[in-house]
C-alpha cells in the first residue's frame, strides 16, 4: 500500500494541469491523478479516494462551488480551489462550502505545496472541532434522556432525584450498561405505554 499522498487535481486546461502537476513533483514524491472533466466528479472521486483534490477554475459561480464542494466531499478531505479572481461574498460562499483553502489570483507552481499543507492543517483543525462538537452535542442529549429518565422515576415511585439517579445507575452497573441506555430505555418504554 503506497503512502504517498494522493492528490487529484480537477482541471480541465491540459496547460494548466500540467504545470500543477510539475509543481507537485518539484514540491515532493506524490501520488498525482489528473481530471480533466468534471462530470461524474463525485463517482470519480469516491472510486480514487484521493487525500486531497486540488481544483483549479478560472472564475467559478456560487452554484460551482456548491457543486464542487459536494462532489468532491470537502468535510471528508481537504480541497484547495485556486481561482483568478474572487470577491468577498464568493470568498464567504467558498468558505460556506468547506474548502479548506480557497486562494484568489489563479495558481503558481511554488504556491502549490504551502496550499497543501495550509489546506491539510486547516481540514484537521475543522475535523477536530466537527467531532467534539458532535461529542457535546451527544452529551447532551444524553443528559436531557438521563433528566427525563429521572424525572420518571420519581413520578412513578415517589422518590428524590438522587435516589432516581441512583437506581438508574445500580441498573446500569447490573446490566453491564451506561446509565445513559437504561434512560434512553426508560424513556422509550414510557413513551410505548402512553
Amino acid at each position: 500500500m503506497s503512502t504517498k499522498l494522493r492528490i487529484t487535481v480537477v482541471d480541465a486546461d491540459p496547460e494548466r494541469a500540467h504545470m500543477i502537476v510539475d509543481g507537485l513533483c518539484e514540491a515532493g514524491d506524490f501520488d498525482v491523478t489528473v481530471l480533466g472533466d468534471e462530470t461524474g466528479l463525485a463517482r470519480k472521486l469516491a472510486q480514487l479516494a484521493p487525500d486531497v483534490v486540488l481544483i483549479d477554475l478560472a472564475n467559478p459561480s456560487r452554484d460551482t462551488l456548491e457543486q464542487l464542494s459536494v462532489a468532491s466531499g470537502a468535510n471528508s478531505r481537504p480541497v484547495a480551489m485556486f481561482v483568478d479572481r474572487s470577491d468577498p461574498d464568493m470568498t464567504r460562499a467558498a468558505i460556506q462550502a468547506g474548502l479548506s483553502a480557497y486562494v484568489v489570483d489563479g495558481l503558481k507552481k511554488e504556491r502549490i505545496k504551502p496550499v497543501i499543507d495550509a489546506a491539510i492543517t486547516r481540514f484537521h483543525m475543522l475535523s477536530q472541532m466537527r467531532s467534539e462538537l458532535n461529542a457535546a452535542k451527544a452529551a447532551l442529549a444524553e443528559r436531557k434522556t438521563i433528566e427525563r429518565a429521572k424525572g420518571l422515576l420519581i413520578q412513578a415511585r415517589g422518590i428524590t432525584e438522587d435516589q432516581a439517579y441512583a437506581l438508574l445507575r445500580k441498573t446500569a452497573m447490573d446490566q453491564g450498561k451506561k446509565v445513559g441506555e437504561v434512560a434512553q430505555a426508560l424513556v422509550t418504554a414510557a413513551e410505548l405505554l402512553k
